[in-house]
């Protein structure tokens, strides 16, 4: 005679009654290393994510360029190369959401985050460290995109401080973007879908904005919506910060584009704790 008893559950590690700040944002710090890691092994992921904002500049500046009226600077093809390289780098930033969101969901596919559900860690640091990851690589793509510009007859002529809170107020926005990335990668069953949704939503964000067109040259009914958009008050922000607006350019009368930089932050962190609360409670909801 033999007596079975059922197999004991797999022991977990005790997780913490209570978490502090400090020990969420190492575990971020982790789990941000762990993504960059794998990135590193993977180079083709950033150098896929340098292909299309290096073919939008040159694609925009030497088709479009000449073709574009700027106000203050008429058909003049070297203002629009400036003018333009303020929307190619906020629009480089967002699409960083496609990738947050396709490493979401091909993580909890993968039963990744099932793996992090028994370390006595905070449930936001498998988010918050995919977020930390995605603003890293981020801003190397922008590093390079901004070398790449310099040929093509982009320049900052604002000084290096006015310099750097424009590239701040891009990676500001794009760290935003990757919560709605992450939000969609909760969201869907697969890394092909996330991929989808991530990117379906920004084209008409980006367009329908003043990053390679004015508002004034659009109908009278669809400039309020390019300027009230989020996407316009940063990509007007930091053409304002590098200096690349002509001088006898005149801001729209809507409050963003009166206010540009202040109107991008306010938004991007609006933006961040909005699409953070969710995430993490979709997070939480998931992994039970």
């Amino acid at each position: 005679m033999s007596i079975t008893a059922d197999k004991p559950a797999p022991a977990r590690s005790p997780r913490p009654e209570r978490i502090t700040f400090a020990q969420g944002m190492r575990d971020s710090l982790v789990v941000a290393k762990r993504n960059l890691l794998r990135m590193l092994r993977i180079p083709e992921v950033v150098i896929f994510g340098l292909v299309q904002p290096i073919m939008f500049v040159v694609l925009f500046s030497y088709v479009f360029g000449g073709s574009i009226n700027i106000p203050g600077a008429g058909l003049d093809p070297d203002a629009y190369r400036e003018f333009l390289m303020g929307g190619i780098f906020a629009q480089t930033v967002t699409f960083a959401t496609a990738g947050a969101s396709a490493g979401i969901a091909e993580d909890m596919q993968k039963g990744i985050i099932d793996r992090f559900r028994s370390l006595p860690m905070a449930r936001g640091a498998v988010l918050t460290g995919r977020t930390f990851a995605d603003l890293t690589q981020t801003a190397v793509i922008l590093l390079v995109l901004a070398v790449v510009a310099v040929p093509v007859g982009w320049r900052v002529h604002n000084g290096l401080g006015n310099m750097l809170a424009g590239f701040g107020l891009l990676l500001l926005l794009g760290y935003a973007f990757t919560w709605i990335g992450a939000l969609i990668g909760l969201s869907v069953r697969s890394p092909e879908a996330a991929t989808s949704g991530g990117l379906v939503w920004l084209f008409p964000l980006t367009f329908i904005s003043v990053a390679f067109v004015p508002s004034e040259n659009m109908p009278g009914w669809l400039a309020p919506i390019a300027e009230w958009n989020p996407f316009s008050a940063t990509v007007l922000g930091v053409r304002d910060l590098f200096g690349n607006l002509p001088e006898g350019y005149e801001a729209p009368d809507a409050w963003p584009m009166q206010h540009p930089q202040l109107a991008s932050a306010l938004f991007s962190v609006v933006i961040i704790a909005i699409f953070r609360t969710f995430a993490v409670r979709k997070y939480k909801r998931a992994t039970g």
